[in-house]
């Protein structure tokens, strides 16, 4: 992967990013969550959008190398990259998000229209509220211990890592192995998943319902947007963009079959050309 990487000290929160590109609109990717960073989810992207675009991709809080004491939720986030983006003094973006960063994005996108060129949600969050794994996810955030057994499972080899992959992905054997190796990596490491399991706490209801939902909305957002959903998606249904994208003024949608949630990195070839047509 091309470029370099900078570290910006937003409400007290050590940001870590990687920055690519010399030239061109700014372009700022958003990851999601679980074991998830920057590198791993947009490894391919931020080359092939370097070649057109300044690209800047985040970590989020307790996430790859960024640290700090947060609440781990939709509305920090939304505050947070607002401070990164003041940062590194972008103040026209082409936002993308993915997953619980889609959620991060739209949120900035309705606060800050004009402040957003374009904006791309990928199995976004925030664009509905029942979630058909979220009485799970409530359950096991409050269940001293239980996400830290999953993900310490996870990295316990290649064939582990491949089999827990398979609640995210639609065809854990055709992922590459150096994808496997990072997330095997990351869910190895102390505290894996603890940032997350933060953010379901503070996200789901008790009956395991979203409480970030931005659909009643999705109306007044005026900026061209993108929505990019695997069909076989097992965390949020690809329904949700599709009626996001009957709502939204200025909608292009485009839904990826036999795939799952994880689309820049299950079909990353795919996920770019649909993006740079975008752009």
């Amino acid at each position: 992967m091309t470029g370099g990487t900078g570290v910006r000290t937003v409400e007290g929160t050590r940001i870590a990013y990687r920055r690519a590109g010399a030239a061109g609109p700014p372009v700022v990717l958003l990851h999601g969550g679980g074991v998830d960073d920057a590198t791993l989810s947009w490894r391919h992207a931020i080359d092939e959008l370097a070649e057109t675009h300044r690209v800047y991709a985040p970590d989020w809080p307790g996430y790859g190398d960024s640290v700090g004491d947060v609440t781990h939720s939709t509305e920090s986030y939304v505050s947070l990259l607002e401070g990164f983006l003041e940062s590194i003094d972008v103040d026209d973006a082409i936002l993308v998000g993915l997953s619980m960063g889609g959620a991060a994005a739209l949120g900035y996108a309705l606060e800050n229209t004009d402040r957003v060129n374009r904006l791309a949600l990928v199995g976004s969050y925030g664009l509905g509220e029942e979630i058909p794994v979220g009485a799970l996810w409530k359950t096991t955030a409050h269940l001293p211990g239980a996400n830290t057994l999953g993900w310490n499972a996870l990295g316990t080899s290649r064939t582990a890592t491949r089999v827990g992959l398979g609640n995210v992905v639609s065809d854990p054997a055709g992922l590459p192995r150096e994808f496997v190796e990072g997330v095997k990596e990351r869910a190895s490491e102390p505290g894996a998943g603890s940032a997350f399991e933060a953010f379901q706490r503070n996200e789901l209801a008790a009956d395991g319902t979203a409480l970030t939902n931005y659909a009643s909305d999705l109306q007044r957002l005026s900026v061209p947007t993108l929505l990019v959903h695997g069909s076989e998606d097992p965390l949020f249904p690809a329904r949700w963009s599709k009626r996001a994208a009957e709502r939204i003024p200025q909608a292009d949608l485009e839904v990826l079959e036999d795939c799952g949630h994880w689309v820049p990195r299950e079909r990353p070839e795919t996920f770019n050309g649909i993006l740079r047509t975008f752009l």
